[in-house]
Formats: structure tokens, sequence, C-alpha cells
């Protein structure tokens, strides 16, 4: 399967990221199939740079982005933003009575 997701670059404390396409099975920072983007959460925008026919290409060739990488394309305007958004992954706390 391939996807689209992050591979971390910079020092210690200033991450860039790319976006890229790669087999689900290989190692985070290891050879990758394309890059069609940047991360940057540093600046206080979160700039992201991603070329959009790239993305466009790989998703309709069907790669699954992750969670973080789909935010990302949507806040680009690669993908629509769902009518309904996903719950939240941790359960709510319960009420002490």
């Amino acid at each position: 399967m391939v996807k689209i997701r992050l591979t971390r670059l910079g020092d210690i404390r200033t991450p860039i990221y790319r976006v890229i396409v790669t087999d689900s099975r290989a190692k985070r920072d290891s050879a990758y199939v394309d890059m069609i983007g940047t991360y940057n959460p540093k600046e206080t925008t979160g700039e992201t740079k991603i070329d959009v026919e790239k993305a466009k290409e790989w998703l309709s060739k069907g790669a699954v982005p992750t969670d973080t990488v789909r935010a990302l394309l949507i806040k680009a305007g690669v993908l629509a933003e769902p009518a309904v958004r996903a719950p939240a992954k941790t359960p709510k706390k319960k009420e002490k009575k």
C-alpha cells in the first residue's frame, strides 16, 4: 500500500517535515517514491507548501494520507473538508458524582 506521510528533517528544536509518498512498510526516514511538499510547524502560520497537481495525482492512484497529512491537504485545498468530523480518539472522562 502506498501512503502519503511526513518525514522529519531539521535540527533538534527546529523540525521541518517533507510530505512524501512512500510504501507503508518503509521506515519514517527511509527512501521515498515522490516528494509532494513541505511543512514547517515552527512558523506562526504553520507554513505549508504542497504541489496540488502531484497530490491529486497520487490520491487518484490510491495513495492513502495519514491523519496529519489529510489535515494539511484540506488546508491546502487538495481535499474537501468532511461534512461530519470524526469523533475524538480519546474517550471523554466520566464526571464524578
